[in-house]
């Protein structure tokens, strides 16, 4: 069974992790909620698993790998630069972001 208190202090942590701003009414809510979703998650460990394989993949999938290759691109780098407004240092110059 999960042994996890839930208390303001516990909600209190959690926001500031996670860099929210709670009113003492979501303070109250969330304690109560995740109070249950504990609950209802502890409720797992009455199942018994003897004999039961874990399952990592629901379904059968497998990488399917192939080798990497280098192929020859029809355009070269010269051809793509001139395709540009602006070239800087044999890169394409773009407008400042910020």
């Amino acid at each position: 069974m999960i042994n996890m208190e839930i208390n303001q202090e516990t909600i209190a942590h959690l926001a500031e992790l996670s860099n929210f701003s709670l009113s003492e009414e979501e303070s109250r809510r969330l304690e109560t909620d995740l109070a249950g979703i504990i609950d209802y998650i502890s409720q797992l460990d009455e199942l018994n698993t003897e004999g039961v394989e874990p399952t990592y993949q629901v379904f059968e999938m497998e990488n399917v790998w192939r080798p990497d290759e280098i192929e020859p691109q029809e355009a070269d780098p010269d051809q793509l630069l001139a395709l540009t407004k602006e070239v800087q240092n044999h890169q394409i110059k773009v407008p400042k972001v910020l």
